[in-house]
């Protein structure tokens, strides 16, 4: 079973890599895992994001590709030689298969994202969709399943559900965590770390908890201290 370091990924969702570094000296090795998404990427992350695992972290790239199979499969190929441990792309089945087939031979774990966490049923049929959050998010985790993805973006409302269609050896990623009595920002379907790994998470992500606390480190420990208790719990 994997400890709650290896569990818990934090989100560099800050505006530079100047105060992207400060956070990761100030988490030291309390933390080995991170997440660089776009705020980070366009100011510097992907050099950033090499320079981490340079130094022995792990690196989830959160970039959510979605374009034409050809265009797809040779942004994957490029980001298999930067050797981050996972990245996201939408979960579009032809955008999937094309990244499953560039990454092939290679320990990049691929992550489908079902449906953001920021969007709720109102946002959805916005956008044009039928299918409430719940409901799309099964069925794009079980097309990410069949085109042999690594693992799955949700929301940890919908974890134990993805869980269940997707088996136990797929990574079931969760954003949107939020310990008791945090605010919620701007996502709508969240869950506090203990019951985002009771539902059957295999990682969580947190960021504006960890990254914009008085004290950065005492909230990693924090969220790490709750995620050991329910991973004890959950091997009893």
């Amino acid at each position: 079973m994997q400890d709650a370091k290896s569990r818990l990924i934090v989100g560099l969702d800050v505006p530079t890599t100047d105060e992207a570094a400060a956070i990761v000296a100030t988490l030291g090795d309390a933390v080995g895992f991170y997440k660089i998404g776009y705020q980070l990427v366009f100011a510097g992350g992907l050099e950033f994001a090499r320079e981490l695992i340079a130094d022995g972290k792990r690196v989830f790239l959160d970039m959510k590709l979605l374009d034409i199979d050809n265009t797809v499969a040779k942004g994957v190929e490029n980001i298999v030689k930067m050797k981050v441990t996972m990245l996201t792309l939408h979960a579009y089945p032809k955008a999937m298969r094309a990244a499953v087939a560039a990454a092939h031979g290679s320990d990049l774990c691929l992550l489908g994202v079902t449906v953001l966490t920021s969007m709720d049923d109102g946002d959805l049929r916005e956008a044009g969709y039928a299918d409430d959050p719940k409901t799309l998010v099964m069925k794009r985790a079980r097309q990410a399943a069949d085109a042999g993805m690594g693992g799955i973006v949700c929301s940890a409302a919908e974890a134990a559900t993805v869980r269940e269609a997707v088996g136990p050896d797929m990574a079931v990623v969760t954003p949107g965590i939020r310990p008791a009595g945090a605010d919620h920002g701007d996502q709508k379907r969240v869950v506090t770390p203990a019951d985002a790994l009771r539902s059957g998470a295999s990682h969580l992500v947190v960021a504006r908890p960890i990254v914009a606390a008085p004290d950065p480190l005492a909230a990693a420990r924090a969220i790490l201290s709750e995620m050991d208790g329910a991973l004890e719990q959950n091997a009893v």
